[in-house]
């Protein structure tokens, strides 16, 4: 992968300043859905899959070995549900060592993983009731079992109701009134205010109360640390300096052994990566660049492995300054020509990527529908007059418009350690916004300082990032919900509304599919209107593994089984 990425599938969300072009989608090539236009495509489209991870059986399957990955940049904070710990590569790295009560299937299925949870079903439906078996053999590094008290400490710190746990959303765990023991030790029951249709996909992974029960040690317990684990692995070593860290089995597993021995992790650049695996030094790199695909599709030592999973490229707008007229954010949205923008992006790269106009569905996903309209559609004219009528004055050709004596002038940042096609993608968007009046400078941050520094705390006009594995859909609400206080959740550009916020809670609590996915394309077409973010394309999984990788490669919606994953024998 290139930049930055932050999953959402466990609360986290993926964010990736755009960069590593690997795609995303099931067996569909263009949009459904009217009025967005289908997906530009390089010329000989290669077929999809729901996932491509070479399946092999254990017997066929090495016992030890190492796999080396590369980490697009160093994770400081552990703790999947903290505001600032939703970086992609630690959040899949807490899916191996902390209990994941389900796993998602290639189909967007959960399925229980037994070694945690012997059953999870609904009780009853007013209220809404779930009710949890655990495995007995289940237990935390500390020896304690897992119980009701981890999945109430995890409720009790995400659930928004004391603000002094920094949580990077509060959906779901925000509509649970109790959590409590059922007949036995083994049993949690969790009863919710409201519905709450994607219930599967709270306490994933669970978290020990031990380790988040008060506010410090939710918010700096997991500071370049991992306290507590619960998992088939552990952390093996964590250097900070050589920014490398290694996850190893944990012996005191109760399930089936890990195959592999050791799972290795190096921070590298976007192009590092592509050298470090031709180098044999890393076991996969993307392949979604034309310049790195060009270098990988004939390697010997390698086979380029394509998915399509929940993930999509945008461009958020800021709010401050000329930003926080919804008009002019509503001209750079016509200023914006988003096919033209996805070709600069897609270019050499023979894989389909599919244009998007929908923020909360990708375009394979059950529901749906382009609801740009004339917010999607490329108008210079109409962004003009948009411009005018918020008060900026052309000022000739070549020159940014003004107002009140002032440069309409805005920064589009991006990490210095972007790939190159990142960087073409703001030249062209520095160039379409040009021609409406509107000076861009694009402003190199430092890699490490991207987050915290900068998108985390709203400090930027133009970004553009990628949000990953948003599945179920209300995994994505926190990107556009209403920031209560200082807690933005995952809502960088601070946009919304009362109405956005209410389709979007309305639809996360509907039971119904077809329902709730009329409710989250009301909310979408809001979305557009107020000018939060400007959708691009959905981006497919597109990368290089080395031969012989089994059981691991292009998932698509799928969690990995990592004690499955090795070499070929």
């Amino acid at each position: 992968m290139d930049a930055t990425v932050r999953r959402r599938r466990l609360v986290a969300r993926s964010l990736v300043a755009t960069a590593a072009l690997t795609l995303v989608l099931s067996g569909c090539s263009s949009s459904s859905g009217g009025g967005g236009g289908g997906a530009s495509s390089s010329a000989s489209a290669q077929p999809m899959s729901a996932e491509d991870i070479n399946p092999q059986p254990l017997s066929n399957v090495k016992d030890g070995g190492e796999l080396r990955i590369p980490l697009q940049q160093w994770p400081d904070q552990w703790n999947p549900l903290q505001v600032d710990g939703t970086y992609g590569d630690s959040v899949e790295i807490m899916k191996m060592i902390e209990p994941l009560l389900f796993r998602v299937d290639a189909n967007g299925v959960y399925q229980p993983v037994p070694e945690f949870l012997q059953s999870a079903k609904v009780v009853s439906t007013s209220p809404q009731v779930v009710l949890y078996t655990l495995n007995p053999k289940a237990k935390w590094s500390d020896g304690k079992q897992l119980g009701f008290q981890d999945f109430k400490a995890v409720w009790q710190a995400a659930s928004g109701t004391n603000p002094a746990f920094n949580t990077a959303s509060t959906l779901g765990y925000n509509q649970i009134s109790d959590v409590s023991q059922g007949d036995d030790p083994t049993q949690v029951k969790v009863t919710f205010s409201t519905p709450f249709a994607d219930w599967q996909s709270l306490f994933y992974p669970l978290l020990p109360a031990a380790g988040i029960s008060t506010p410090d040690d939710f918010n700096k317990g997991w500071v370049e640390k991992v306290p507590i684990t619960g998992g088939a692995f552990k952390i093996g070593s964590m250097d900070k300096s050589a920014q490398t860290l290694t996850v190893v089995p944990d012996p005191n597993w109760w399930g089936n052994k890990p195959k592999l021995d050791k799972f290795t992790y190096r921070v590298l650049s976007a192009s590092a990566t592509t050298q470090a695996f031709l180098n044999d030094e890393v076991d996969y790199a993307s392949a979604g660049r034309a310049d790195a695909y060009a270098q990988l599709k004939d390697y010997k030592d390698g086979v380029i492995r394509t998915s399509f999973p929940w993930d999509e490229v945008h461009i958020s707008f800021g709010s401050n300054g000329a930003l926080a007229d919804q008009k002019v954010r509503q001209a750079l949205e016509k200023a914006l020509d988003r096919q033209a923008l996805t070709k600069v992006e897609n270019q050499g790269v023979p894989v389909p990527f599919p244009l998007l106009g929908n923020h909360l569905l990708m375009t394979n996903q059950f529901g749906y529908q382009d609801n740009s309209g004339q917010w999607g559609k490329y108008d210079l004219a109409g962004a003009e007059q948009l411009l005018t009528q918020a008060g900026w004055q052309d000022a000739g050709a070549g020159k940014p418009r003004t107002k009140d004596g002032q440069p309409l002038e805005l920064h589009f940042i991006i990490s210095d350690a972007t790939s190159q096609q990142t960087i073409d993608l703001a030249t062209a968007v520095q160039n379409m916004l040009g021609q409406a009046g509107v000076k861009i400078d694009v402003d190199k941050v430092p890699a490490n300082d991207l987050d915290e520094k900068y998108l985390n705390v709203g400090k930027f006009d133009l970004a553009t990032w990628r949000n990953t594995g948003s599945f179920p859909p209300a995994n994505i609400i926190p990107s556009y919900q209403m920031p209560q206080g200082d807690n933005v959740f995952q809502n960088y550009s601070k946009l919304s509304t009362p109405e956005i916020d209410s389709l979007l809670k309305q639809a996360s609590q509907t039971l119904d599919p077809s329902q709730a996915a009329k409710l989250y394309n009301e909310a979408d077409a809001k979305i557009w209107e107020l000018g939060h973010t400007v959708e691009l394309y959905q981006r497919p999984y597109v990368v290089a593994y080395r031969k012989g990788l089994a059981n691991y490669g292009s998932a698509g919606l799928a969690d990995f089984d990592y004690t499955k994953v090795g070499w070929q024998k």
